[in-house]
């Protein structure tokens, strides 16, 4: 699964959330749907809880190798640490994918 092109679409069709804080916001709000962060953040603290807050609040969670990547799916010109989907748009039949898979 291509998550940087899940990305990339959900934010030209629908909705994203960039960064951690705003991710973390989403997270806990439940309005996330996809939440997506780097394997190369340092330090790893900084997205260290969002494995298990995404697992208590039954969001799927994904891991990329790069965040520097991340940014530029996500349409920021520097690295993003983590990426919420919000609204999937078109996206919405692939996060529902993983969602069943995750299960």
């Amino acid at each position: 699964m291509d998550f940087y092109n899940i990305i990339e679409r959900a934010r030209k069709t629908g909705k994203i959330e960039k960064g951690t804080n705003e991710v973390t916001k989403a997270v806990e709000l439940g309005t996330a749907k996809l939440v997506v962060y780097a394997k190369d953040v340092e330090p790893k603290e900084i997205i260290a809880h969002l494995q298990g807050l995404c697992k208590a609040k039954g969001i799927t969670c994904a891991e990329v190798d790069s965040k520097k990547q991340l940014g530029i799916a996500a349409g920021i010109p520097v690295s993003a640490a983590s990426i919420a989907v919000i609204e999937a748009g078109e996206t919405s039949a692939e996060i529902t994918k993983l969602k069943s898979k995750q299960i």
